[in-house]
């Protein structure tokens, strides 16, 4: 073990941040490119998209759960969570490549229907993300005591991941998104192998102890993980609407063009500029705030009422995106508003879910949790027809602010978990 993961150094929490940063860079990739290209290049409606992006909630039913449960009991490779990054990073990496190339692929098959194979390589991308999402975020409780130092290692990985994911979306909107999909495919495999090679994992997991509700040498308080799983699921169905939708609704609210009409390459680069830009702002919020502001926050007011107003912050700015949102300059200053929950939803509901479960089937309840992303997801991309059919775009954030706003309400249903910075090493570096 290295003596930073021995006293938890800032720069062991860096480290240890780079598989999850991986996973969170092939998701960016996939945000940022994958609607633009399936429309742009290959003609695809909104309904086909749908269509195409639910694959990936699908294989993360089945993924991360069985992911979960398996890592929870094997090791080899010299470690639990190990081998299932270092196999998701290389399949991801590999579908990257596949993705601007579904034509050829199609062609090589000798399949006509392009629709399969897309659907084919967004499956095989997303069930790659899901056999390592899982892992990354449970080797960080694996290797870390409940409380402050939990926080700290949740709260830098989406600190770095979210560096990462803002590089991602500008050089998709000042770059090319072809450039993008092939240095991700490049990045995914690098952070991927190597980090692992260094982060020791314990061959043995203990009981959690941190909350009183699992005293009984470290059970699972089901009734809050089942609530902290709904209020989450509410969070995602507004998220994901907006990252399969947006694109949409830049082509027709700000760019005034229709969902169906066939633009010249200039305007579609513009279109991919215009959500490049956006989702950069959005994730710019969301790697700076978690460690700077959130982190001391929940010292003070605890974690679960921070993630709550984080949460109905978000549902605000959508709904002033509705209101003032149709030029591109204050699209993306009202996309600062909904970073603010972005921010929250990729760091601190995993730590609030983590002291609620017993610490030796983190693999399995992080599977479980992760269904409260997945079903949201499918739910989303359900709407494709529905919201292609809207004569204004609005919808896509109509729907996602009363989501939003129902997640906000449900987080106040949730108990804050009773441990404190006494769990802290004394030589922590955070």
């Amino acid at each position: 073990m290295l003596p930073i993961q021995k006293n938890f150094k800032k720069s062991f929490f860096v480290l240890l941040s780079l598989p999850a940063t991986a996973m969170g860079f092939a998701l960016s990739v996939q945000i940022a490119a994958l609607s633009w290209i399936l429309n742009t290049k290959f003609g695809f409606d909104l309904h086909e998209i749908g269509i195409v992006w639910a694959a990936g909630p699908l294989a993360g039913i089945i993924g991360q759960v069985i992911i979960g449960i398996v890592s929870d009991k094997v090791w080899f490779w010299g470690g639990r969570r190990r081998p299932f990054i270092l196999i998701g990073g290389l399949i991801a990496a590999l579908m990257l490549l596949a993705l601007p190339n579904i034509d050829k692929i199609g062609n090589a098959l000798g399949v006509e229907e392009i629709l399969g194979v897309a659907i084919a390589v967004a499956l095989s991308l997303d069930l790659a993300i899901n056999i390592s999402f899982n892992p990354t975020r449970s080797i960080i409780a694996d290797v870390t005591p409940e409380g402050d130092v939990r926080t700290s290692g949740y709260t830098w990985m989406q600190t770095i991941s979210g560096f990462f994911g803002v590089i991602a979306y500008l050089i998709g909107a000042f770059v090319s998104n072809y450039t993008l999909i092939y240095l991700g495919a490049a990045l995914v495999f690098i952070f991927s192998i190597f980090p692992t090679l260094f982060i020791s994992e314990p061959k043995t997991l203990d009981a959690s102890e941190g909350d009183d509700s699992k005293s009984q040498g470290g059970t699972t308080n089901m009734p809050e993980f089942i609530k902290i799983c709904i209020a989450h699921a509410f969070t995602w169905l507004g998220v994901q609407t907006m990252f399969v939708y947006t694109f949409a609704y830049i082509k027709e609210n700000i760019m005034g063009f229709g969902t169906a009409d066939t633009l010249a390459d200039a305007q579609n680069d513009e279109i991919g500029f215009i959500t490049g830009v956006s989702f950069a702002v959005l994730n710019t919020v969301g790697f700076l705030l978690p460690a700077l502001v959130l982190e001391p926050i929940t010292k003070k007011i605890g974690r679960v009422k921070t993630h709550m107003l984080c949460i109905a912050t978000m549902a605000i700015g959508y709904v002033l995106i509705i209101l003032f949102g149709q030029t591109s300059t204050t699209f993306f200053v009202l996309m600062v508003v909904v970073g603010v929950g972005w921010a929250a939803v990729v760091s601190l509901p995993f730590a609030i879910m983590s002291e609620k479960v017993d610490q030796r089937k983190m693999g399995l309840f992080m599977g479980l949790f992760n269904l409260s992303v997945v079903v949201p997801q499918l739910v989303a991309s359900a709407l494709g027809k529905f919201i292609n059919d809207q004569a204004d775009k609005s919808v896509i954030f109509i729907i996602s602010a009363i989501a939003l706003g129902i997640s906000a309400v449900l987080w106040l249903l949730v108990k804050e978990s009773n441990s404190t910075s006494s769990k802290l090493s004394p030589s922590g570096g955070h």
